[in-house]
C-alpha cells in the first residue's frame, strides 16, 4: 500500500476565523476548546478505504436543513493524487446525509491555499422521511478516500491554486 499523504490540523487562527463565519455566537474560549479536540480523520479498520473526519461540535439537521462544518483539517499529498470526499455510508443510508456538491474533491495543492487549505464539508439531511440527523462531537460523519489519477498526454495545465471552492476557474 502506497502512503502518500498526511493529515494536519489548520491553525487555530484560521479554524477560529472559519467557524467566526458560520457560527458567531461561539465565544473564543469554546472555539479554542473546540480546536483543541479536533481528531484527525482515522480508519475504523485496516481494510476502510476511506478516512473517517469527526465533527468538531455536536448539531443538528433536520429534513432539508443544510450546515458548513469547518474541519478544522488538511490534507498533504503527493502530486497526482486527490483526496474525493463523501458522507459516512450510514448517516447516506439511514438519512440521505448528503454533501451538497454530491462528491467534494480535495487537490493536491490546496493544502497551500491561503486559507491553509481548510477542508470545509456542505451537508444536508435530504430525509424524505421527515428524519432528524443528529451528530454529537468526536462523530465520524463524512469519509475522504485517496485516488491517484492521469491526465492526458496534451495537457499543459499551469495555473496555481489560491482559494477553495471554484477558485481554479
Amino acid at each position: 500500500m502506497k502512503r502518500i499523504a498526511r493529515f494536519h490540523k489548520v491553525s487555530a487562527e484560521q479554524f477560529a476565523s472559519a467557524v467566526r463565519e458560520e457560527f458567531p455566537e461561539h465565544s473564543d474560549e469554546e472555539i479554542g476548546d473546540i480546536y483543541a479536540s479536533i481528531r484527525l480523520p482515522g480508519r475504523a479498520t485496516k481494510g476502510s478505504a476511506g478516512y473517517d473526519f469527526y465533527s468538531p461540535f455536536a448539531f443538528s439537521l433536520e429534513p432539508g436543513a443544510s450546515i458548513k462544518v469547518p474541519t478544522g483539517i488538511r490534507a498533504e499529498m503527493e502530486e497526482d493524487w486527490v483526496l474525493k470526499l463523501y458522507p459516512r455510508s450510514g448517516l447516506g443510508f439511514k438519512y440521505r446525509l448528503q454533501l451538497n456538491n454530491t462528491v467534494g474533491i480535495i487537490d493536491s495543492d490546496y493544502f497551500y491555499s491561503d486559507n491553509e487549505g481548510h477542508i470545509m464539508a456542505k451537508i444536508t439531511n435530504d430525509s424524505r422521511e421527515g428524519k432528524t440527523v443528529e451528530i454529537s462531537a468526536g462523530m465520524g460523519f463524512m469519509q475522504g478516500i485517496f485516488l491517484e489519477y492521469g491526465i492526458t498526454v496534451d495537457d499543459d495545465a499551469s495555473g496555481i491554486r489560491n482559494g477553495g471552492f471554484g477558485s481554479t476557474t
